[in-house]
């Protein structure tokens, strides 16, 4: 294996000046090596102790800063000690942000506290512990994210309160924080993806797969595609991806050859194979599966205005047909949000005391959704039965729900575990552009285990 390379320091790179001593106690091992990379690659020195010269100090909190640094010590520190977390709002943002909301200074006793400057319309409490849980409810969601999304062992463990209002959060020996789940929500998380060229390709493979009813082959670029786009360096040579999981030598190989020619041949192939490209593109209606869309390239089906004219296609397929170019449209995150305070407060009309919470990629952090998945349940696990139907009916009379695709209700007959379930469109207020919206609901015993399937992504579930 060749070795690994050292990153190349920018002189005049966002972190130039800088020469960091970083506490490693309280953070994964994989995330400690990207933040290495990312402040030598960006112009930082790191210093391996503190020293004189070191002008700031990273760590994940105060309890992890005095375990690896003694108070007096710190006293004597002229420079500033801050929070990991300025550190990942500079990467995300792509410039330096102010230090001052990141700070840990020490008080005369020489115990830890958070300088906190308040702007206009944030809280002014001066719990310190509860300030520091507010800092660092972004960096927990996106680490339980980056977990979830590989699968890994080490994802932190996520349970919902009784009530949906509020997460915990606990990784390792990390004591838990108990956070606002609706501040949680609204947090978006983009991965840095410095291999679009490659992430892009794979993606392509990914749909047509699907659409040609190869499940395995699709996953498989799916999870390539999971670890490819959190790599925090361009790759340059497939060398530089030994041992990742997902990347085996096949996969390697389709690297090596996008990297050299900056595109596929497989992929090229598929591109001007006629019948591989109607049967994708009839997989991507609503309804339309790897069989049916073989069945309608068999019967002369070229194109989306063919299949208008066919008299097979059910009822929820001709709504998919029919809505085809709306619901391809990816839906803005504070739109998302905007949409689910609607549903809350229609639930909370019907039924008090109803726990809804918007899943899928939106809980993920993802900046655009795909659709709506919507899990709700009771907290006295009884009166979410027949909830769903008075639900459906108040959300039509309000104009968000337009068009039903699949409507089953199971916990009154006591079938199917209980679990309810719709499918439909609905619409963002004062637009006519339809969204798929997926609703669960789930007998109180068994709705974490909905509330993960549905908060996903396909990697953790599978």
């Amino acid at each position: 294996m060749a070795p690994k390379k050292k990153p190349e320091s920018d002189p005049h790179g966002m972190f130039s000046g800088m020469i960091v001593f970083l506490v490693p106690k309280g953070v994964q091992a994989r995330r400690f090596q990207i933040w290495k990379e990312r402040l030598v690659r960006m112009g930082a020195v790191i210093e391996e102790r503190l020293c004189k010269r070191v002008t700031h100090v990273f760590a994940m909190n105060s309890d992890t800063l005095l375990q690896q640094l003694d108070r007096d010590r710190l006293s004597r520190f002229k420079g500033r000690v801050l929070l990991y977390q300025w550190l990942e709002d500079c990467l995300k943002s792509g410039e330096k942000v102010s230090e001052d909301m990141y700070v840990l200074n020490l008080d005369a006793q020489g115990k830890p506290e958070m300088s906190w400057n308040p702007q206009p319309g944030q809280s002014t409490s001066s719990d310190p512990q509860q300030l520091h849980n507010n800092k660092k409810t972004k960096y927990t969601e996106m680490v339980n994210h980056e977990s979830n999304d590989q699968g890994g062992k080490n994802a932190p463990f996520l349970s919902t309160s009784s009530h949906g209002g509020g997460d915990s959060l606990s990784s390792g020996n990390t004591r838990p924080q108990h956070l606002d789940a609706e501040s949680v929500s609204s947090l978006s998380y983009s991965p840095p993806d410095q291999n679009k060229n490659i992430t892009e390709i794979f993606g392509k493979l990914v749909n047509i797969y699907r659409a040609l009813g190869d499940d395995r082959r699709s996953f498989s670029y799916y999870k390539a595609i999971a670890v490819i786009e959190k790599l925090p360096f361009k790759i340059e040579s497939a060398d530089q991806i030994n041992n990742l999981p997902s990347i085996g030598k096949s996969m390697k190989d389709h690297i090596q050859e996008i990297i050299t020619s900056g595109k596929l041949s497989k992929l090229e192939h598929f591109e001007t194979d006629e019948k591989v490209q109607t049967i994708s593109l009839f997989g991507e209606v609503w309804g339309i599966g790897p069989s049916t869309a073989m069945k309608l390239y068999e019967k002369g089906h070229r194109s989306l205005d063919d299949l208008k004219n066919d008299g097979s296609l059910t009822n929820a397929q001709k709504l998919g047909l029919k809505y085809f170019d709306d619901i391809r449209q990816r839906i803005p995150r504070h739109e998302v949000q905007e949409m689910d305070h609607i549903l809350r407060k229609a639930g909370e009309d019907v039924l008090p005391g109803v726990a809804i919470v918007c899943g899928g990629s939106y809980r993920r952090g993802k900046a655009t959704c795909g659709d709506i998945d919507i899990i709700i349940t009771h907290p006295d696990g009884q009166s979410h039965k027949g909830f769903l139907p008075k639900f459906v009916k108040h959300l039509k009379h309000m104009n968000f729900l337009r068009e039903d695709l699949i409507f089953s209700n199971h916990s009154e007959e006591g079938s199917d575990s209980g679990v309810d379930t719709y499918f439909g469109f609905c619409t963002y207020p004062g637009r006519e552009l339809r969204h798929r919206i997926d609703i669960k609901v789930y007998p109180r015993d068994i709705y974490a285990f909905g509330l993960i399937a549905w908060t996903g992504n396909d990697v953790l579930n599978r």
